[in-house]
């Protein structure tokens, strides 16, 4: 048996491929007399370079064309191949079921396991495809050897393609690095000149109005000194004036400013809600936290006023002293929301903290900032909880976005419609988490409640969304 395994084992490496180790498939024999598999040899030679030379002796070929295939051989490796697996079946140190004691003879392509005769008969593999063990491993050996092929192809093209990259890399074609360089240095201009022309527009909105007050006062200033100057004119130049007088004194009172609350000036930030909406996030609201007074819906993104809230005429200020808090907390990174407030005239919006840090330019002790929309009559006014800011809108602002950085302490609200920023509070010192807050009130007497949504993350806005009659 010794002898047999011996001569056996000496006729296997004299039918293997010495590249892949497997038997031959499709032998050739190179001019040194060394045989490999043609595919191979093939394989071998394109990962080389002219001139071509064998893989194992080194001897260079005269030829470039692959050899012609070695029937003889390619015969004998099947003669050795099948005496190989007979003996190896006929030993006694082949593995055994470990159920039957038997010897493993046939493999299971569905169940990729190897069996027994007896295992073979049972139901559940009476039905499925067996092949003899050999047979199954041999075949197994071709189609790693394809694989191997494939992946010797693949990696010859990345090769290709890598040489390719070096070289597009050292000597592009299109300079790509100075193309897009120069798209951000014109982007960088673009910005610049639109926040020069921005900043003119708002100066000249100052100018506009301090020159028509100066105006006024100095109608005013002329119509005082005509008056007291009439009250000494003689009787009949006194009532021969009086009706230009009055018309004048009519016409200035029509020009008097009918409100010292200054308007909000909408200056759209171009491109800015695009950048912000890559920190989008997705909010939703914490249940627990809400009341009587705010109900929250069930999928968690909207709320509504409850009944009984009204606001406190003796503190008007404290008007969204009721609001819930979302289900996230914050305390580092970049987020940004959206509301939409379209069916609530009067809401606040804004993040509920636990503590500061000394320094703040704000109250120290403040845990919540708001921005507080709020219907007076028929105008609408924007007001800041902490802060002073009290502006009047043209119009109601649909969508509200609110952008939170919390390493920077950053807080900001737009209009989203508009474009343009609303209010910036000044660096808030965060040391806590920091949640969102929102109030949907309190409802206006005699009207119909509606609900505040919290927008989801991929509802993009544009300004034609909106129309107001």
């Amino acid at each position: 048996m010794a002898a047999a395994m011996e001569l056996v084992l000496k006729m296997q490496s004299e039918t293997m491929c010495g590249i892949c180790r497997i038997y031959f498939s499709q032998p050739v024999t190179t001019e040194c007399g060394h045989s490999f598999c043609r595919e191979c040899l093939s394989w071998s030679w394109r990962g080389g370079t002219s001139p071509f030379s064998c893989p194992e002796c080194r001897q260079v070929c005269r030829t470039r064309k692959l050899p012609e295939l070695n029937v003889a051989l390619e015969k004998l490796s099947d003669k050795v191949r099948q005496l190989s697996s007979h003996f190896v079946q006929s030993t006694e140190e082949q593995s055994k079921c470990p159920i039957h004691q038997k010897v493993l003879k046939l493999f299971c392509e569905e169940d990729q396991m190897a069996l027994c005769v007896l295992c073979s008969q049972t139901p559940e593999h009476k039905a499925h495809t067996l092949s003899p063990v050999a047979e199954a491993a041999h075949n197994y050996r071709r189609k790693l050897q394809g694989i191997l092929n494939r992946v010797g192809k693949d990696f010859e093209e990345a090769k290709k393609l890598l040489s390719q990259v070096k070289k597009e890399m050292a000597r592009p074609l299109v300079d790509w690095n100075r193309m897009i360089m120069g798209e951000y240095y014109n982007l960088h201009h673009f910005l610049m000149e639109e926040e020069l022309q921005c900043l003119e527009r708002l100066k000249e909105e100052q100018r506009t109005s301090k020159d028509r007050l100066s105006q006024h006062i100095h109608n005013l200033w002329e119509i005082m000194s005509d008056l007291q100057e009439s009250r000494h004119k003689p009787i009949i130049e006194l009532l021969k004036d009086f009706r230009e007088l009055l018309g004048r004194s009519e016409s200035v009172f029509s020009q008097s400013p009918k409100a010292v609350i200054p308007d909000l000036m909408e200056h759209p930030i171009t491109g800015m809600i695009d950048i912000l909406n890559k920190f989008r996030v997705d909010i939703r609201v914490n249940p627990q936290s809400a009341s009587s007074y705010v109900i929250v819906s069930e999928d968690l993104k909207s709320m509504r006023a409850g009944e009984g809230w009204e606001m406190d005429p003796d503190h008007p200020e404290n008007f969204a002293c009721h609001f819930v808090s979302a289900e996230q907390a914050f305390s580092s990174g970049r987020q940004y929301w959206e509301v939409d407030v379209t069916q609530v005239p009067q809401w606040g919006l804004g993040i509920r903290t636990e503590h500061l840090r000394g320094g703040s330019n704000l109250d120290s002790f403040a845990s919540v900032f708001l921005l507080c929309c709020v219907k007076k009559e028929n105008n609408y006014y924007f007001q800041t909880c902490p802060g002073q800011l009290n502006y009047q809108i043209k119009d109601p602002v649909p969508r509200v976005g609110v952008y939170l950085e919390h390493t920077t302490g950053t807080l900001l609200f737009y209009n989203v419609v508009k474009r343009s920023l609303i209010y910036r509070f000044d660096p808030i010192l965060f040391t806590e988490l920091v949640t969102p807050i929102f109030s949907p009130g309190p409802p206006l007497p005699g009207t119909k409640v509606g609900p505040m949504t919290i927008c989801p993350v991929n509802a993009h806005l544009c300004a034609c969304c909106y129309s107001f009659l």
